[in-house]
C-alpha cells in the first residue's frame, strides 16, 4: 500500500530535509522510525527537499508499506515516536503509481523578517532581523518583474545541477506585518536557493542598493554572479504543496480577494 503523508516541521534542528551520512536530518528522523516499525529498510519521498535551517507548515512526502495497519491508525502510530520539531497531520492512501514530487502543481513559500534596532531572541531561528530602513514601494515595483516565466539562472545557486532552469511564478506578494515584512511566493516550482536569492534580491532593492527597473536586465542576463547574496534560511517557510491545479487555482483567488 502507498501512503500519503503531510507534515510540518521546525527546520532549526535540522540539518536539511534529505537524508546524509552526517547530520540530524528530517528525512533520516522519519524513515528511523518506519524502519523500526517494519524492521527493513523504508525510503520515504517528499515533495521537495527543504535546505538546512528551512521550515515547512506543509509538506508531503509518500511511502509504501505492507503493515496491517489501518490508515485512520497511521497519523498516530508516527506521531508518538516522532520528536517534537516534526509533526504528521495527515495520512491518506494513494494509487500505487503516485509519486508526490512529480504529480503535485506547485508550492508556496514564504520568508519572513521582523525589523528594529534590538534582536528578539524570541524569534531566534523562525525570523530574519533586518535593521535596514526599506521602500516598500520600490520592492512591490521590483517583485512584479519576476511574476511569469522566467529562465532564472540568474537567481538560483551556481550549484544547481538542473540544465532547465525555466520556472512559472503565479504571485510574488509583499505582506506588511505587524513587526516588518513577509514575501509570499507562488510557483511551479523552484531552483536550489531560488526563494533565498530573490528575497535578498528585492532586500536590496529596498535599501536602494539595486535599481529595481534594472530587474528585466538582471532577469535576461541568465549570470548568477550579479546578484551574490542569498538571504538566511531561518526566515523560509515551505507553506503550501498543491495536490492538483484546483488547489492551487483556488489559493490564487483566495489572495487575489482579499488583496
Amino acid at each position: 500500500m502507498r501512503y500519503l503523508v503531510k507534515i510540518s516541521y521546525n527546520g532549526a534542528g535540522f540539518n536539511g530535509f534529505q537524508y546524509q551520512m552526517k547530520g540530524r536530518t528530517v528525512q533520516g528522523e522519519i524513515e528511523k522510525i518506519l524502519n523500526r516499525m517494519h524492521k527493513t529498510p523504508v525510503r520515504i519521498h517528499p515533495a521537495g527537499r527543504t535546505d538546512s535551517g528551512v521550515h515547512a507548515i506543509e509538506q508531503y512526502f509518500h511511502f509504501d508499506s505492507g503493515l496491517d495497519i489501518p490508515v485512520s491508525r497511521w497519523q498516530h502510530a508516527l506521531n508518538i515516536a516522532m520528536p517534537d520539531d516534526i509533526a504528521i497531520h495527515e495520512v491518506t492512501t494513494i494509487s500505487p503509481d503516485y509519486h508526490i514530487r512529480h504529480h503535485s502543481k506547485g508550492k508556496a513559500y514564504r520568508y519572513r523578517i521582523y525589523q528594529g534596532d534590538v534582536r528578539n531572541p524570541f524569534e531566534k531561528g523562525l525570523k530574519v532581523h533586518y535593521t535596514y530602513e526599506l521602500d516598500e514601494t520600490k520592492m512591490r515595483a521590483a517583485m512584479q518583474h519576476f511574476v511569469g516565466t522566467h529562465d532564472f539562472t540568474s537567481f538560483t545557486s551556481a550549484k544547481s545541477p538542473i540544465e532547465n532552469k525555466v520556472r512559472h511564478i503565479y504571485r510574488f506578494d509583499l505582506i506588511r506585518t505587524d513587526n516588518g515584512y513577509d514575501f509570499l511566493i507562488i510557483g511551479s516550482g523552484f531552483l536550489y536557493n531560488m526563494v533565498r536569492i530573490l528575497v535578498a534580491y528585492v532586500l536590496e532593492v529596498g535599501q536602494g542598493r539595486w535599481d529595481g527597473a534594472r530587474t528585466p536586465e538582471v532577469i535576461a542576463a541568465k549570470d548568477r554572479t550579479m546578484v551574490p547574496k542569498t538571504a538566511p534560511p531561518e526566515g523560509l517557510y515551505l507553506e503550501r504543496v498543491f495536490l492538483n491545479d484546483e488547489e492551487r487555482e483556488a489559493a490564487l483567488e483566495k489572495l487575489k480577494r482579499n488583496r
